[in-house]
């Protein structure tokens, strides 16, 4: 086996560069980048994939920036392991640092985060009461950088932490993508099963394989701790060797797949540069909390110290919203069901939840058997932030055993003033890196509603509107009333 170091100069760019090219612009750039190079890229970037993407001047200069035909640029990548859910997508168990100039990438990094973080210079950056509490830390590390559900703030930190622990190249920096392994479970089911030594990996059983080698296999494969993630190398070789075969009878299939995995919010992107930044809003691919002026919910889950069990935790949220004397009283409500056993991959869920609404919105009382950030039974937090009113507790689930947490608010006198001038709206966020947990959505106002979207059969003389759906990505709801 070639060392490390030339394995992943060989094949890791590859895969980095397909996963940043997915995020600027859709897999058929990718399709492209196999096959040509430097200027002949350049060329079919500008007469025909952008024309594709966008019709905008802006939007086809960036791409052509991003893939460094200006002048180099450099890039942080993290591996968002959403089976150790984080608000901004996953845990970042892993990282990587590439150079992309006139179209072709240059690996300068991969590691895993531990390893930066253990070896950072002391510095203070304190970490939020959540992260102390439950899982004991006193220094907010880059692995854990990723705490603000806006990966347009959670990517300017995880760079902030870079920097400070004094990460290769991190002045140049200029963009951060994030990433989960979703991304890599739907290539694999277009392009099908690989074997890597002796071994197949495919979309059902690629994470659990991968971490239990990173965890656990690599010790006895006789590889040391600072080496333990070599086995991406072969299956990027492999991965890449197979794709480049298939993208030329499914170009179709991978174009689809990666607008699906942006608006799925599998791939994340953050650039300190702001003309950059708001192409990436504008398209839709920043990660960011969206500023609607009518309702709006986003629920937040971290997975703290309950290693990967966010695969087996089967989730659903439902938000029931009634007149109640003068106001109008929301619920939102998660349920949990931990579905798995206890094993090396496994144990009881520990999260920490948030919900982000409107600012004005008053908690009424918490449901469910829940602490605080700092431990406390029967307490709960709140906060603002993002331009949003949150609340927050912490809750456990045992395996086999299914539990629920429920925030009761009232709405905001904004919201309420709406309502009474004949309009509510009602923006629901998905969080990244979940896949397409239920949602169910109740509203009875008591008042007669005229038109509704998306439309439905109204109930109790059209005064009731009843909807199920999922978070498979962000959703919108309106309703217009008889005044």
């Amino acid at each position: 086996m070639c060392p490390l170091k030339n394995v992943l100069k060989k094949y890791m760019r590859k895969l980095l560069l397909a996963f940043f090219l997915l995020a600027s612009a859709g897999v058929t750039v990718v399709v492209l980048w196999m096959f040509f190079n430097g200027n002949e890229l350049k060329k079919i970037v500008v007469n025909e994939v952008s024309k594709k993407i966008t019709q905008s001047t802006a939007e086809a200069n960036l791409l052509q920036s991003v893939l460094g035909f200006d002048r180099s640029h450099t890039y942080l990548f993290l591996f968002l392991n959403n089976t150790e859910l984080r608000p901004a997508g996953g845990f970042v168990g892993s990282y990587a640092v590439v150079s992309v100039g006139q179209g072709i990438p240059r690996l300068i990094k991969v590691e895993g985060t531990e390893i930066l973080d253990n070896t950072a210079p002391n510095f203070m950056s304190t970490p939020p009461d959540a992260l102390k509490t439950y899982l004991g830390i006193t220094k907010w590390s880059f692995r854990d950088s990723n705490w603000n559900p806006d990966f347009a703030l959670s990517g300017a930190k995880a760079l902030e932490l870079y920097k400070k622990e004094n990460g290769v190249a991190a002045n140049e920096v200029e963009g951060v993508i994030g990433f989960t392994p979703t991304v890599v479970e739907d290539f694999l089911r277009i392009v099908g099963p690989i074997e890597v030594n002796g071994e197949e990996f495919n979309a059902d059983n690629f994470t659990e394989k991968l971490e239990y080698e990173v965890e656990y296999g690599f010790a006895k494969r006789g590889i040391t701790f600072s080496e333990r993630k070599r086995m991406l190398a072969d299956l990027t070789a492999t991965l890449l060797s197979k794709i480049k075969i298939d993208l030329i009878k499914n170009s179709p299939a991978y174009w689809q797949l990666g607008e699906r995995l942006l608006k799925e919010k599998q791939i994340v992107a953050y650039s300190p540069n702001s003309d950059w930044q708001q192409i990436l809003t504008s398209r839709d691919w920043a990660g960011e909390m969206k500023k609607e002026n009518g309702d709006y919910l986003l629920w937040v889950d971290a997975n703290l110290g309950a290693l990967k069990t966010d695969v087996v935790i089967k989730r659903s949220l439902s938000l029931d919203i009634n007149k109640k004397n003068d106001n109008y009283e929301a619920r939102a409500t998660m349920r949990y069901e931990h579905t798995g056993k206890m094993n090396w991959r496994i144990s009881r869920y520990r999260t920490y939840s948030r919900i982000f609404v409107p600012l004005g919105s008053k908690i009424v009382r918490v449901e469910g058997k829940y602490k605080n950030s700092k431990g406390i039974d029967g307490v709960f937090d709140q906060g603002e932030e993002n331009g949003r009113q949150w609340f927050g507790a912490f809750i456990a689930v045992e395996p086999g055993q299914t539990e629920k947490l429920a925030f009761v608010y009232t709405l905001s006198s904004q919201i309420a003033n709406r309502i009474a001038g004949g309009v509510y709206s009602l923006q629901v966020q998905k969080q990244i890196g979940t896949l397409m947990p239920p949602l169910v959505l109740n509203i009875d106002f008591n008042k007669k509603i005229n038109t509704a979207t998306p439309n439905i059969t109204l109930k109790n003389n059209d005064k009731q509107y009843n909807f199920v759906t999922d978070l498979s990505q962000d959703r919108t709801f309106k309703l217009e009333f008889e005044r």
